[in-house]
């Protein structure tokens, strides 16, 4: 464990975060490098969040570890790969594949096929990224589709801070079960983790984080509809809670949908469509766009074949 102290006392540091004062005035560390490095900060002696908010005078005291793991192991996973270049790749993800390593999932991620297909070189073999070599966003474990990865530190912020500044623009397909009352519409709520059971969250009554989405329906089949989904925030479970708020719950959702009549042995029916972001060295954005996966079709063409659509 490393430990830095540092007084701001450049007077136009303040209002800066924590993490971009750390990463573009220190120049100590990126800012995907403080998260790998599990980097803690005081301010003025009192615990802050990489987020703070500094003002001039503040004293800073940064601790990080001195080595991010290195015990990541290439893995031969096939790959769908929609775009790749020097600096980025893009990936159709299959449901069921992890996006990077955890306590329930150390092997067979994303990461591990990306060590493989890529090389062991990989953002400097995990010196820079620790668990995550490369990853910028996430899709849940069961949510299929558009994922874009790095391939060394300097692409990783690239790309990290688009998602972080909301420069990014998503789509989502998704299979719920009714349909909004409205066709179109956006949702603005506040979520937080349910205090009673902790895999879920739960929209709050104006405390957690702030989450927004806009959406529309292309078609409705009976009790089922085919949305189109555009998260301006990027939550944990965002889709999930806002369309289980709005009264259709994603089919095959196993934790905020009940098993459906019709179609109990339906998966997670979320699919991250398409994904328009500038990549490292292009100078305009661009559109990667992932085919509908076979548990959406199948279900659309029984859909079809058994509701009038409107």
């Amino acid at each position: 464990m490393s430990t830095l102290v540092q007084l701001v006392n450049e007077e136009d540091a303040a209002g800066m975060r924590a993490d971009r004062y750390i990463a573009e005035r220190l120049k100590i560390l990126t800012r995907s490098q403080l998260k790998a490095r599990n980097a803690v900060i005081l301010v003025n002696g009192k615990a802050g969040k990489l987020s703070h908010v500094l003002k001039t005078g503040d004293r800073l005291e940064i601790s990080f570890d001195d080595v991010a793991p290195t015990w990541l192991e290439p893995e031969d996973i096939p790959l769908s790969i929609l775009y790749e270049d020097e600096n980025a790749i893009v990936i159709d993800k299959p449901q069921g594949l992890v996006v990077h390593p955890a306590a329930g999932n150390p092997t067979g991620t994303l990461v591990n096929a990306l060590l493989h297909h890529v090389g062991k070189g990989f953002l400097g073999a995990g010196e820079s990224s620790g668990v995550r070599p490369g990853i910028v966003h996430r899709l849940d474990k069961d949510t299929s589709g558009v994922i874009v990865a790095a391939k060394s530190p300097e692409a990783q912020e690239f790309l990290s801070s688009q998602f972080r500044e909301r420069q990014t623009t998503k789509a989502y397909l998704a299979i719920v079960k009714g349909a909004p009352e409205e066709t179109r519409g956006t949702v603005k709520t506040w979520l937080t983790r349910d205090p009673r059971q902790r895999k879920r969250f739960a929209v709050s009554a104006g405390h957690g984080k702030y989450a927004v989405t806009g959406y529309r329906v292309i078609r409705r089949y009976g009790d089922y509809s085919l949305m189109l989904l555009h998260p301006k925030t990027g939550r944990t479970h965002q889709l999930r809670v806002h369309l289980q708020w709005l009264g259709c719950p994603i089919l095959g959702d196993p934790i905020y949908s009940k098993p459906d009549r019709l179609f109990p042995g339906a998966t997670l029916m979320l699919h991250a469509y398409r994904l328009r972001i500038t990549l490292p060295g292009h100078a305009e954005r661009s559109t990667f766009t992932a085919p509908l996966p076979s548990r959406f079709e199948a279900i659309l063409a029984e859909l079809e074949a058994s509701f009038p659509t409107r």
